[in-house]
């Protein structure tokens, strides 16, 4: 680069989330004499809720949470990669798509951030406290081993919503798809009771537990054996990250023969609108996000990539112990969450209620008027 190039970019605070973002910035700039990137992290919680344009006025390279892809178009604060990447590049991310992952960034039929990770909830365990050292395949067998409390779920309000979407999924219905409620009254109270019942029987500090808490419980204590669905963490089945390692699955069946659908998650890395440097960004989002490095330096570093070749990648299996194997089943079915502009304001605001009546008790039925009243209120945007 004949004149210096300096990148600001934001992300958050985990290994997952931060250290392979920090590798890949370090090598970038060692084929790419001039370019500097330095990464900034804000914690788990900031990530979801902090609004993308405010961010945007502020960094040039954003680690991006999907549901404000509706958001960010309609407000154009972030770059559509087609005005920055081949089109070959981003068909191969698209065919090479974990699940729904690509998708989830797509929005007015343009590309708003490329999927370097992918995440859904995902079942762990302890084999070694674990009944024969095995995962539960069913709803019955893990509410045995929770009337043992023997298992966590983490019940903060932003993943209780998302065990309430994954609820309703596989009973038969996404959420927010209809003019005027959440979802039918008959799933929803279902749902709502599946999760009461589960809830009775977990330790209380799980309402305040979000995933990698309860991760960290697990792999700290010998007092949880098994989670049946958090946003899943390759971290915790690397030798060498945790005291005692997690074995990772798919999650349980319902009576109805239909293993969970979880909600999808992970992160996609999106260009600020206001970078002066957008050709060097472009760059090295492309460098980021290429099969090469996703299978590789990017996993090595603690990353759990976007890039379908890195699931299936027999070395990334062996440094995680079968981590992407046994859960991209999981990723493939995942439920892709609602992006419209005004949904970030719902899901803000929707896991509070749901989380005090698991907690309490009370009605489900002013529960889902709740629900449906503050559904509306995100429809007007």
């Amino acid at each position: 680069m004949s004149n210096p190039v300096h990148l600001k970019g934001m992300t958050w605070n985990h290994t997952r989330g931060y250290t392979p973002m920090a590798a890949c910035a370090q090598r970038f700039e060692e084929l790419n004499p001039g370019v500097t990137i330095s990464w900034d992290k804000r914690s788990l919680q900031a990530f979801a809720d902090e609004p993308i344009d405010q961010l945007a006025e502020r960094y040039d390279l954003l680690v991006i949470d999907h549901p404000w892809t509706g958001f960010a178009a309609k407000e154009q604060v972030i770059m559509p990669f087609e005005e920055l990447l081949p089109a070959e590049f981003l068909a191969d991310q698209a065919a090479n798509a974990v699940g729904e992952s690509h998708n989830s960034y797509r929005y007015f039929d343009k590309q708003w951030a490329l999927a370097i990770d992918a995440a859904t909830p995902v079942a762990s365990g302890r084999p070694d406290l674990l009944p024969n050292g095995e995962l539960p395949q069913t709803w019955e067998a893990l509410m045995a081993l929770a009337e043992k409390g023997q298992v966590a779920v983490p019940s903060i309000p932003q993943d209780t919503l998302m065990n309430f979407y994954m609820l309703c999924s596989t009973l038969g219905e996404d959420v927010c798809l209809r003019d005027d409620s959440v979802v039918t009254r008959a799933i929803g109270e279902e749902a709502l009771r599946m999760l009461k019942a589960l809830s009775d029987c977990l330790p209380r500090a799980c309402f305040d537990w979000n995933p990698i808490k309860v991760y960290e419980a697990m792999t700290r204590t010998n007092d949880i054996a098994y989670c049946p669905f958090a946003y899943g963490y390759s971290n915790y089945s690397q030798p060498g990250y945790a005291d005692h390692l997690l074995t990772f699955g798919d999650t349980v069946a319902l009576n109805n023969g239909n293993r969970l659908r979880t909600t999808l998650g992970g992160t996609g890395l999106a260009i600020s609108a206001r970078c002066q440097h957008k050709g060097v960004a472009a760059q090295f989002a492309r460098f980021v996000a290429s099969p090469e490095m996703q299978q590789g330096f990017y996993v090595q570093y603690g990353g759990q990539p976007g890039h379908r070749s890195a699931w299936t990648s027999s070395v990334a299996n062996a440094r995680t112990h079968n981590y992407f194997e046994n859960t991209l089943p999981t990723l493939d079915r995942a439920f892709l969450r609602p992006r419209y502009h005004g949904h970030m304001a719902f899901q803000d605001h929707a896991g509070a209620p749901i989380r005090r009546f698991l907690m309490e008790g009370g009605n489900t039925t002013a529960l889902l008027d709740t629900l449906d009243q503050l559904y509306m209120q995100s429809r007007q945007g």
